[in-house]
């Protein structure tokens, strides 16, 4: 078993090079945002250390600077970063039955879009030890980038930060095409996803809802939908 955990941890730590690449690239502008909110580089670092959420933390330096009061700085929070709820739904589902609950609380405390990404992605069931290498690596890439953003941020130019700042999301999309390639099905939802998430934050009956909102009303609606017209039998999880 511990062999199996070691491979397993193992091939986490290569999925996570790229994750903690981008998130050392992206938190230099958290960092920035932790600077303007008047934090110190050891008190963004610790924040980056255990909330592992960027919406999250954007909002939270965001309002911190605006002098917001702790009760809508929690409803905020809890807006932001509602998804998570989601995602470890979904996860737990992909974990073996007699999967122990230290790892499942371990897992849900570090779900993040991408780590969600790689982990879901594992063919069969999950084991914990893969989704522990990935955050081997992009836990302290997050937290590094943080500090630096913080220290050096400033010094490099609006047009660079905003470049770092886009690394991210086409390190997401990554994710997800190689399945798409392979899956007609995945294809089309991500299609599907795509429109409807343009239609939404584009139509001005949904002007009024937050972004956090539409993404998790979004994601209720096309998960579920996906659930019951393309239902993936139990044989593919019982082949790993």
């Amino acid at each position: 078993m511990k062999s199996e955990n070691k491979t397993w941890f193992a091939r986490g730590l290569r999925a996570g090079v790229p994750i903690g690449l981008g998130y050392f690239a992206v938190a230099f502008t958290l960092g920035i945002a932790a600077r303007s909110a008047g934090l110190t580089a050891f008190q963004a670092t610790l924040s980056s250390l255990l909330l592992n959420a960027s919406a999250g933390e954007f909002v939270g330096f965001t309002l911190m600077s605006a002098g917001a009061g702790y009760l809508e700085v929690a409803i905020m929070e809890a807006v932001a970063n509602a998804r998570y709820l989601l995602m470890s739904f979904s996860l737990s589902q992909k974990l073996r039955p007699e999967t122990g609950l230290i790892h499942r609380l371990i897992l849900g405390w570090y779900v993040t879009d991408e780590v969600f990404g790689v982990s879901i992605s594992a063919p069969g069931y999950l084991n914990p030890w893969y989704t522990y290498g990935a955050i081997a690596l992009a836990c302290p890439g997050w937290a590094a980038g943080t500090c630096l953003g913080v220290i050096l941020g400033n010094i490099f130019p609006a047009s660079v930060v905003s470049a770092l700042s886009v690394g991210l999301y086409g390190m997401f999309i990554a994710i997800f095409v190689p399945p798409a390639r392979e899956s007609r099905t995945i294809r089309g939802l991500v299609l599907v996803s795509m429109g409807l998430s343009f239609f939404v934050n584009r139509a001005s009956m949904f002007a009024g809802m937050s972004s956090g909102i539409r993404t998790i009303l979004l994601t209720v609606i096309l998960s579920a939908a996906a659930a019951i017209l393309f239902p993936i039998r139990e044989a593919k999880n019982d082949a790993a």
